[in-house]
């Protein structure tokens, strides 16, 4: 599978979606101005990815910022994913949070409660 790497931007996450090497990230804000265009290659790739999954697949999301548009997009994400979890597969999502940024803890809570994943919730010490 083509690995996916975009560097992270002032709007945009950084993204890395490496099957080989099992990485699979998102950091930064995600704001960006047409956030359909910006994830449909991301979640194709996940179309792919879920027909032949690693035997574990670890999310890990350090997001400073997230619209209304990129969490629809997580959630569609995150129902892919679901479908490994399905096949038997052992999946897991790391919630990152700045431990002094209550609304990002709240999403990453709000996903866990929704989302049929095991979430690790994770706080950070901010800059």
């Amino acid at each position: 599978m083509e690995v996916i790497k975009i560097k992270a931007t002032h709007d945009k996450p950084g993204v890395i979606l490496d099957k080989k090497n099992n990485k699979f990230e998102f950091k930064g804000n995600s704001l960006p101005e047409n956030a359909n265009s910006f994830y449909e290659p991301i979640l194709k790739w996940f179309d792919e990815y879920i027909k032949n999954p690693n035997p574990r697949t670890v999310i890990e999301l350090k997001l400073d910022y997230l619209n209304t548009a990129s969490s629809k997009a997580f959630f569609s994400i995150f129902m892919k994913i679901e479908k490994i979890k399905e096949t038997g597969n052992d999946v897991l999502i790391k919630w990152y949070y700045d431990e002094d940024d209550e609304d990002m803890e709240e999403v990453g809570e709000e996903f866990d409660d929704i989302i049929n994943l095991p979430f690790e919730h994770i706080s950070y010490e901010g800059d």
